[in-house]
């Protein structure tokens, strides 16, 4: 077994399933004590949305936490509500009384949800479409810029304090500054998250910390229909449907010692 982060202790968000999951399941696989985050989400019932899907959003980490120590790793998990502004310190409290000192964070989780400009009730894979508005803003920034911007702040104060000198953080994104249409407000706030994990590597570069964006290619991570699997063989530029373990090993990488001199890289998986 790959023990390379051992000693290491890791955050990761939105870690009760999909590519949060496979992530913690790899880092405390390779030694590191990790605490995942989760919020259970009842999403409505939408064709589009394939009931698989919505099951793991509501499901909460006990199947996760149970996998990784079952393999002899260490683990604890937390519902948390990610807009409530003092969740960063919080967490950090809790993964430092547990474990020691959290030294690598992966901002995963999102409130994903898909809106519009235009008058569609839904997008081109039968998924459900609201109209941009206050409320469709507040929910995706809350937590895809708002709650991770905190969460790195968290992160960097308790380093700078303790006079840290290694350190790993990994966002993930979709979409970006060059706009998301149908997913409109989510593609904001995550060209928001890119662009504070840019600045955050730059920042904190000389206190050993190193900060890049992962933007996974389309990811089964259970909602990925057989509408999706065609769109994605007819498109020239989407090469692959990954698997979230596939997405998680190259995270695992840019958190290991051997990824020291990889920062500052919005790293576009195809």
């Amino acid at each position: 077994m790959d023990q390379g982060l051992k000693g290491h202790v890791a955050i990761v968000t939105g870690a009760n399933h999909g590519i949060g999951a496979a992530t913690a399941r790899l880092l405390a696989g390779r030694g590191a004590a990790v605490l995942l985050t989760y919020l259970k989400i009842d999403d409505p019932e939408d064709a589009g949305l394939p009931n698989p899907y919505r099951t793991s959003r509501a499901s909460d980490a006990g199947e996760i936490l149970s996998l990784i120590r079952s393999a002899g790793g260490s683990a604890m998990a937390m519902e948390t509500d990610l807009t409530d502004s003092t969740a960063p310190g919080t967490l950090f409290d809790k993964a430092e009384q547990k474990f020691g000192p959290v030294d690598i964070l992966v901002n995963n989780a999102s409130s994903w949800l898909a809106d519009t400009f235009t008058a569609r009730v839904e997008d081109g894979l039968g998924r459900g479409l609201a109209r941009v508005s206050a409320e469709t803003i507040d929910r995706q920034f809350s937590v895809d810029a708002r709650a991770s911007a905190l969460l790195i702040a968290e992160f960097a104060r308790r380093h700078i304090e303790r006079q840290g000198s290694w350190g790993r953080i990994v966002s993930l994104t979709s979409g970006g500054p060059d706009g998301f249409p149908g997913e409109v407000s989510y593609g904001a706030a995550k060209a928001a998250l890119e662009n504070y994990t840019m600045s955050a590597a730059y920042e904190l570069a000389p206190m050993g910390v190193t900060a890049n964006v992962v933007y996974p290619p389309v990811t089964d991570t259970g909602w990925v229909t057989d509408e999706v699997r065609e769109l994605v063989a007819g498109h020239p530029k989407l090469l692959h449907i990954a698997r979230p373990d596939e997405v998680a090993q190259v995270i695992a990488y840019l958190v290991s010692e051997e990824a020291g001199l990889i920062t500052a890289n919005l790293i576009h998986l195809r």
